[in-house]
């Protein structure tokens, strides 16, 4: 898109003097959060907040709040200045790069918990994950006051969240979903993806193959019970010696519930460790003969 320029915002009280300016020439606001290490998939994000906003802010903060005990917070890929490039091309305005300071300063006690929702899946081995992505949204939401917020749908789980607790909290603004972006084999494009070697990088195509499989057993063969499935599913994923399962679901769209039988629409979603690398993709499917 080749955009005009990009200002870097460190401090909330740069970035409070900085966007009131330009949205009281009656601009609308667009937010792409994200941990940085961008790569296609957030681009994409950028570009449609582009199109559909006056303004974009790009927020990097690799949050340690959404991080486990046995995660370590400090291996997360950090490339600022690529980053940037990355964001100005996609057409960002901003690029909103707070310190841990600034985010969560001395004294924070505040967080927010979305219930249900952060039960299973990812939720179930990461029980503290989903209060950190809340938290930190909320704030980030707070900060920059965006029209619109957008979450690609690789992380199903946290859109759905997201979604609650600004249906909940009465937040003013929209969250938008974007699809998927893919590697051309199929991968679903994560910051992860830059852990894997050459082998471990194959054998992660188990991912999307068992969702293919699963959504062809649906849609094609009529199958509508749910343990058949996910047995197919996994069979898949186990031909890659690497792989150890997390979970393997089928669940309602909307409120995460595990499926016994599909009878209309479903997500099909895995998370899979390949080596020592968790990723996650997922799958609209629906029942065959339902529109």
């Amino acid at each position: 898109m080749g955009h005009k320029r990009t200002v870097k915002i460190t401090t909330m009280k740069r970035l409070k003097a900085f966007l009131p300016r330009r949205k009281s020439r009656g601009g609308s606001v667009g937010l792409v959060p994200t941990m940085g290490a961008l790569h296609a998939g957030h681009a994409s994000l950028i570009r449609r907040s582009a199109r559909e906003n006056d303004i974009t802010v790009v927020s990097i903060f690799v949050n340690p709040t959404q991080f486990g005990p046995r995660e370590d917070v400090r291996r997360y890929p950090r490339t600022l200045a690529r980053d940037i490039r990355i964001a100005r091309e996609a057409g960002a305005d901003v690029v909103f790069a707070p310190s841990v300071r600034e985010v969560y300063p001395d004294g924070f006690s505040t967080y927010v918990t979305v219930g249900r929702l952060t039960a299973g899946l990812c939720g179930a081995s990461r029980p503290t994950h989903f209060r950190g992505v809340a938290t930190v949204c909320a704030k980030l939401f707070g900060m920059v006051a965006p029209h619109r917020a957008y979450f690609g749908e690789k992380d199903y789980q946290q859109l759905v969240v997201v979604r609650r607790m600004v249906a909940d909290l009465n937040m003013n603004l929209e969250v938008v979903s974007c699809p998927t972006v893919r590697e051309p084999d199929g991968l679903a494009m994560s910051s992860r993806n830059a852990y894997l070697d050459a082998d471990a990088r194959k054998q992660a195509l188990v991912l999307r193959r068992s969702l293919l499989a699963a959504k062809a057993l649906v849609e094609r063969s009529g199958v509508r019970n749910v343990a058949r499935v996910a047995a197919a599913m996994r069979r898949i994923i186990r031909t890659a010696p690497l792989a150890r399962i997390d979970y393997v679901a089928v669940v309602h769209p909307e409120t995460l519930e595990p499926l016994k039988t599909v009878a209309a629409d479903a997500v099909a979603a895995v998370a899979v460790n390949i080596a020592d690398t968790r990723l996650i993709d997922n799958i609209r499917i629906r029942a065959k003969g339902k529109r």
